[in-house]
């Protein structure tokens, strides 16, 4: 799957996830510049886990975003989709409860979860607003949603540069450290074809969040927003 159309295929979706998994958290570390780190910092703090509380992290990969959680007491779910991120995280993480599950048809009962967060997910949702949906299902009243994903530059010279880096140098990079490198060519054009802060803000309202908001992080390559169910 090479080309980031609106009719995504979880199928092929899945496959490519599958194809990348072995090398996944490496190459986010390379193409990120490190910067995945920091961001994963910045959703623990967006959540803000206390002791016992049930935390599902969608979209999960192979547990790296859900160690944090764990790490601070917090009963944690790693859910996702592809059968071959989950192999990879079991091995890596083996005292987490990984869990397959789809985005569009979550695998919980109505109202389970404190806080709900999926980070660079969303947007290979076939429908985010049904995802969103869900997860708003999943979660009990008054819990939290934090969703970090990139989104556009704030500053116009600069996203002009990312977008470059995006379609040209970021596909380079990933045939040097991916153990599947045309995956990543799907992975930029998502990013490029996704709605932009104040669009995705649109999107979780529309979904039944209430008080969508968001912060910006690196400049607004990534955003991170925060709701209540």
């Amino acid at each position: 799957m090479a080309r980031a159309e609106l009719d995504k295929q979880p199928t092929d979706v899945r496959r490519m996830f599958d194809a990348v998994a072995k090398r996944y958290d490496i190459t986010n570390d390379v193409l990120s510049l490190g910067q995945d780190r920091r961001w994963r910092h910045d959703v623990i703090n967006a959540v803000d886990p206390t002791y016992g509380d049930k935390v599902l992290d969608l979209a999960a990969g192979t547990g790296t975003s859900s160690q944090p959680f764990a790490d601070r007491g917090a009963m944690v779910v790693p859910c996702d989709f592809s059968l071959g991120m989950l192999q990879v995280g079991k091995k890596a993480r083996p005292a987490l409860p990984f869990t397959a599950g789809d985005g569009m048809k979550l695998p919980f009962a109505d109202d389970t979860f404190d806080a709900v967060t999926i980070s660079f997910g969303l947007r290979n949702i076939v429908d985010p607003g049904q995802g969103l949906r869900e997860m708003k299902r999943v979660t009990r009243p008054g819990g939290r949603l934090v969703v970090c994903e990139f989104s556009h530059p704030t500053w116009t010279p600069f996203r002009t540069v990312y977008m470059e880096y995006l379609m040209k140098a970021l596909p380079a990079i990933s045939r040097a450290v991916s153990s599947s490198p045309d995956a990543y060519v799907y992975l930029a054009e998502s990013i490029r074809a996704w709605p932009d802060q104040q669009g995705l803000a649109d999107l979780i309202a529309g979904a039944g969040w209430a008080a969508p908001e968001w912060r910006n992080l690196s400049g607004g390559v990534v955003a991170l927003h925060r709701a209540t169910a």
